[in-house]
């Protein structure tokens, strides 16, 4: 239970490092990839809070929409950074915890099926 609570931290850290950043995007996307990026950023958050309340099922059903969200999270990044948004560094940083995350969550994912 103690490594469920480290994905907590590192997607705090996640959203801490990307809102700021998503904030310097062009102005004509702010509402569109932009405002998904930070909509999947959020809802992989969110999801995983629902999951630490939840029991089985429950728990099972979240997790797996935190995965959706994160992958989504993924392309958008993706996109950012092959429009230049973001540069080689920024990009391989969000990737570093995006990864972490990913693990983490594979992990919570595997012991929430058993």
């Amino acid at each position: 239970m103690a490594e469920d609570m480290i994905i907590f931290t590192r997607c705090y850290d996640l959203l801490a490092w990307l809102i700021p950043k998503a904030e310097s995007f062009p102005r004509t996307f702010r509402f569109s990839v932009t405002q998904r990026l930070m909509d999947a950023a959020l809802d992989t958050q969110e999801a995983l809070f629902e999951a630490q309340g939840e029991r089985a099922s429950g728990r099972l059903a979240a997790l797996r929409r935190a995965d959706s969200a994160l992958g989504r999270l993924r392309l958008y990044l993706r996109l950012a950074h092959h429009w230049r948004w973001l540069n080689a560094g920024q990009y391989e940083h969000v990737s570093r915890l995006v990864a972490e995350i990913g693990r983490l969550l594979g992990g919570w994912l595997k012991q929430a099926a058993k």
